[in-house]
């Protein structure tokens, strides 16, 4: 049986939880993923946990704060007068928006508040802060 080294493509099944449980992700909603190791398309310490493993296989692996999305970052909320935005459109919370930043760059953010004529942002991933679980089984490599 092969076994997943830098390179091979790997299908993999897994649920993604965070700490009080909640499942912020599942293969069994969405399908099987396939990665191939090395590629950067899945956390580095992911594939290094991955790394030895064979076809049926499953582990729990857990990512601290710094090896996932990272910590919350401050200087990602922004707070940004509503007459900025068109007045046509709604802007609540929860919603995320296309915001255009000089330069030509763009960025999704999410709404956070909406309050006195002030609208809050936040740039953040929205598992940025959280330790995040992964219940999962390789299940085929080549």
């Amino acid at each position: 049986m092969i076994c997943v080294t830098q390179g091979s493509k790997v299908t993999l099944s897994y649920i993604g939880t965070l700490d009080d449980g909640t499942i912020f992700y599942s293969t069994e909603e969405h399908g099987p993923l396939t990665v191939t190791i090395g590629a950067e398309q899945v956390f580095p310490a992911l594939e290094r946990a991955l790394i030895g493993m064979r076809a049926g296989q499953s582990k729990n692996v857990v990512l601290s704060v710094d090896e996932a999305y990272g910590p919350r970052r401050a200087e990602n909320i922004l707070k940004v007068p509503c007459s900025l935005f068109p007045v046509e459109r709604e802007v609540v919370p929860g919603q995320k928006l296309s915001i255009d930043f000089k330069g030509g760059q763009s960025r999704i953010m999410r709404v956070i508040s909406l309050e006195e004529g002030v609208v809050t942002l936040d740039g953040n991933h929205a598992l940025a802060g959280c330790e995040l679980s992964f219940a999962l089984r390789v299940d085929d490599v080549t």
